[in-house]
């Protein structure tokens, strides 16, 4: 018997159907992703000390003589490479668990969306990949030689290796996010939170924003605090530019606000 609006439990088992589909569809792709996870991992992990010594070395070239790293827990010269491998797999993953997101959203998506969200998606991966180079080849050089410079007298630095790999991760993954500023803006924007010309106006603000948030995020200096802030900044006028090309009608929009 056909569903009807005197009959709506005849519909409960299309409903059902529908949605368990849509699980199994879900955990389809989730295996795959964590089945791609599991085979970085396994071919990164006969290399996982080498591994670690690139992740170390901006700390390790910046050590004063005669300092090293040092391992105070019995199995972290062990587990610390290994649990940094998981996470430079999980990072290498990324794109996959991405990929396998749209896939599985894109068919209940219009088509004027799926042209939107496909570039977010892309944008999104390589402004966070931006975000933990950035980190790495730019702040890590300036924010370790500022720390190790500042130890007081007859104090030897010598950083054990998993408070080094818990402090790195952390700045990656904040990192990471704080270069997802343009991703968020056209997000803001298409959700009608806000427009292009709302955040031309508080322009002021974001500027001292990004101060803070680098204040936050960055090693207790202010080279450091610098170094990320700008980009910031700078991310937040692409952000603007970006929900102006991808947002359809904000043009309009913000040419009737201003």
């Amino acid at each position: 018997m056909p569903p009807t609006p005197d009959n709506p439990s005849s519909a409960e088992p299309l409903i059902s159907s529908s949605l368990i589909r849509h699980l199994l569809e879900l955990r389809r792709r989730l295996l795959y992703w964590v089945a791609t996870l599991l085979a970085i991992f396994f071919v990164l992990l006969p290399f996982q000390n080498r591994v670690f010594d690139f992740v170390a070395m901006p700390m390790i070239r910046r050590l004063p003589a005669g300092s090293s790293m040092i391992a105070t827990g019995v199995t972290s010269p062990f587990m610390t490479p290994m649990k940094l491998t998981l996470m430079v797999a999980l990072f290498l993953s990324v794109p996959v668990f991405l990929w396998h997101l749209w896939r599985f959203i894109s068919p209940a998506l219009y088509k004027r969306e799926r042209r939107m969200f496909f570039p977010l998606l892309v944008s999104s991966v390589i402004l966070f990949y931006g975000g933990v180079a950035f980190a790495y080849f730019v702040l890590f050089p300036v924010a370790f030689a500022f720390l190790t410079s500042v130890a007081p007298a007859g104090v030897k630095m010598m950083t054990d290796i998993n408070a080094y790999l818990d402090f790195v991760l952390t700045i990656f993954f904040a990192f990471g996010l704080a270069f997802e500023v343009p991703v968020a803006i056209v997000l803001a924007v298409w959700a009608g939170f806000t427009s292009p010309a709302k955040l031309k106006k508080v322009r002021p603000y974001a500027f001292v924003g990004s101060f803070i948030v680098g204040m936050v995020l960055s090693p207790p200096d202010v080279v450091s605090m610098t170094l990320l802030s700008v980009p910031i900044y700078c991310l937040y006028e692409i952000g603007m530019l970006m929900a102006r090309i991808l947002v359809p009608g904000s043009r309009q929009m913000n040419a009737q606000r201003e």
